[in-house]
């Protein structure tokens, strides 16, 4: 099989999308980018953000999907459980697997080894190809502005698409 000179050998997601067919790896770094994008804005604007999912649907259309937290009846939403929510994203995705053909699921977590703050997002396709990645953020204490680091690849299994 031959190189394809037009791709960069810098470009640090190359690897992967070797194995992934193109059209699928395009859906998947479009919910990428715009998962990290709408995580971003979030916690700009908010401080933090709840787990959400993002879809492609089955025209190409980009749509955001959420669910309410559990605990959110009390009116306070200090305590929400972020893991309920993500297993609540699921389940709801495994429902409606048929009216889309790539999901991601975005949530905030802790990187304990760097002791850092990221914004998680794995995404998963129909065709079984995956990809998640993480970006670390930071407050920077004398601006109180966000800092975000490198965009990293990290691992994670199929959600979704599981039977």
């Amino acid at each position: 099989m031959a190189a394809h000179p037009e791709e960069s050998s810098n470009d640090n997601t190359g690897s992967w999308r070797d194995s992934v067919p193109e059209a699928s790896a395009t859906d998947l770094e479009n919910l990428l980018g715009t998962g990290v994008g709408a995580a971003q804005e979030q916690l700009e604007r908010n401080g933090g953000f709840l787990p959400f999912a993002l879809v492609v649907q089955n025209d190409g259309e980009v749509r955001l999907v959420a669910v309410t937290p559990a605990d959110a009846n009390d009116g306070s939403d200090a305590d929400f459980d972020a893991d309920a929510m993500i297993r609540d994203l699921h389940e709801l995705l495994r429902q409606h697997k048929d009216e889309f053909r790539a999901a991601a699921v975005v949530c905030d977590i802790t990187l304990l080894e760097e002791d850092s703050d990221a914004i998680h997002v794995a995404a998963e396709h129909q065709d079984g190809s995956l990809f998640a990645a993480v970006l670390p953020y930071a407050a920077n204490a004398a601006t109180h502005e966000l800092e975000f680091g490198q965009l990293a690849a990290d691992t994670n299994e199929p959600a979704v698409w599981v039977d």
